[in-house]
């Protein structure tokens, strides 16, 4: 068994390219095979002597490194051989009670550079399991290691390496990696690591370089991490001008496409962690206030890569926000969306104006409606179809799980085509009534097939933004169908 196989990464290391990096002198290989507790104490106890001796050693001649740094050459020799316990992590809660992670977590504060990143790339793989079965032993070790004050260690280091150094580069990779591993074995500490280390400020200073290396895409991979489920990171976020950060860092691709398929992975990073910050409604106002709106219509104009996630975050921004749509409407977004739609702005209000936009070309964009709402009535008709042949009894499914079958081949979708639908029919225009039937005709519908699919989502808004938004979606939606 080879030693590299004592450890699986989840991610390729900067250097991997290079066959001796990270080599070990692990002449006694075949021991991974056998490795027990007993010969892990050894292991263990063998790195902490090393590090003791070291320790002494530069506190009895701090001024004279020739004096320590044979130990220091040992202490290194010995983290290496650590190694060896990602091959057992089975033995990980015996071993952290006599002080694995301490003293791990020690050298991570080691004044030697090159042993504290030694530190990190054994934490990287003691961390790393994709093994359910090792799950509850790593995540021992991951507890023992925040016991261990390790997460402020680790951030500490990040600024502590220097990236223009090779070695230092990959030290601050591996921690990052650290980080990520903890965070995948305990989602919990997304808050804790934010809340009591200034991560979250060297993350957007990694991210405003302009030039692109695996360590920004890591870093606006982690970003996205500490995000995504944690809306009391998204108003840190918020609070330490993120807003703007992020949206500095995408601004560079602008009017670029990335050149590689990692730095095309950092861009979609940078516009979930956009999408996720502008969750909370103080961060809307800094977005518009950051002329955000202006910037994805300048993306989506130029209609590279980023074009589709400059819609995304759009709607993220002005997703119960009148202020965003506001500002859309009113630095002419309209005529870019609706381009994008399809694939002279009329005058009047903004309402006015978004209606407008159906009657231009012969209501062109009301026949491109229609094809979306043929399409997607297809699909769910097809599945009702085959729900309808199915024994549902057997199927042990009720009604709110025939629902989500609906929703999860187009429902919604459908829903939503219905309600624009709906809205024109509600504005009373003569020119844009006439075509919504003429359309209807020509595809054998009706418009009680609209009223249909209304009163079905009507009958099914939920309650999650609170009652009154409820019955007011109700009652908005009561008015449309009767309209109809």
């Amino acid at each position: 068994m080879d030693a590299d196989a004592a450890a699986v990464h989840k991610r390729k290391r900067p250097d991997e390219s290079d066959p001796g990096a990270g080599e070990l002198d692990l002449s006694a290989a075949d021991a991974v095979e056998v490795l027990d507790l007993r010969a892990a104490k050894r292991l263990l106890l063998a790195f902490e002597r090393r590090l003791r001796d070291n320790l002494e050693a530069r506190m009895k001649y701090p001024d004279d490194p020739a004096r320590f740094a044979d130990s220091e050459i040992a202490l290194h020799a010995e983290t290496d051989r650590l190694r060896l316990l990602a091959g057992a992590p089975e033995l990980f809660p015996d071993l952290v009670p006599i002080g694995l992670a301490s003293s791990l977590a020690s050298l991570l504060t080691h004044d030697n550079v090159d042993l504290a990143a030694a530190a990190a790339s054994l934490l990287t793989d003691l961390t790393d399991s994709e093994d359910p079965a090792d799950l509850a032993a790593v995540q021992a070790l991951a507890d023992a290691l925040v016991d261990a004050n390790a997460l402020d260690l680790l951030v500490h280091n990040l600024s502590r390496f220097s990236e223009t150094d090779s070695d230092e580069a990959e030290a601050v990779h591996n921690t990052l990696a650290v980080l990520e591993n903890l965070l995948d074995l305990r989602p919990n500490l997304a808050d804790k690591v934010c809340d009591g280390t200034k991560l979250l400020r060297w993350l957007l200073s990694r991210l405003k370089a302009r030039e692109f290396d695996a360590n920004k895409q890591y870093a606006s991979e982690i970003l996205a991490i500490l995000l995504q489920n944690s809306p009391a990171n998204q108003k840190r976020l918020g609070q330490i001008n993120g807003v703007d950060a992020l949206l500095q860092a995408v601004a560079m691709y602008k009017s670029r496409d990335p050149k590689t398929s990692d730095e095309e992975e950092m861009l979609e990073n940078l516009f979930d962690c956009l999408c996720c910050v502008l969750m909370p409604l103080e961060n809307k106002e800094r977005f518009v206030k950051a002329e955000g709106v202006e910037l994805m219509i300048i993306i989506m104009k130029q209609k590279k890569l980023a074009y589709s996630s400059a819609i995304r975050t759009l709607d993220f921004a002005m997703t119960k926000f009148p202020p965003a749509c506001e500002r859309f409407v009113d630095v002419l977004g309209l005529k870019t969306a609706f381009a994008a739609f399809m694939g002279g702005i009329t005058k009047g209000s903004r309402r006015m104006r978004l209606l407008g936009k159906f009657v231009e070309n012969e209501c062109e964009k009301i026949d491109r409606l229609m094809e979306f709402y043929t399409r997607y009535s297809n699909r769910v008709k097809e599945e009702t179809e085959r729900l309808d042949s199915l024994d549902l009894e057997d199927l042990e499914m009720d009604d709110d799980e025939r629902y989500n079958r609906k929703l999860e081949v187009g429902l919604y979708t459908l829903q939503l085509i219905a309600l624009i639908l709906g809205h024109i029919w509600h504005s009373g225009n003569s020119q844009m009534r006439a075509r919504v039937e003429l359309l209807l005709k020509q595809n054998k519908l009706t418009k009680q097939d609209v009223k249909d699919i209304l009163e079905e989502y009507h009958d099914n808004i939920g309650d999650l933004d609170g009652p009154e938004e409820k019955e007011r979606a109700q009652a908005r939606t009561k008015e449309i169908i009767a309209a109809l």
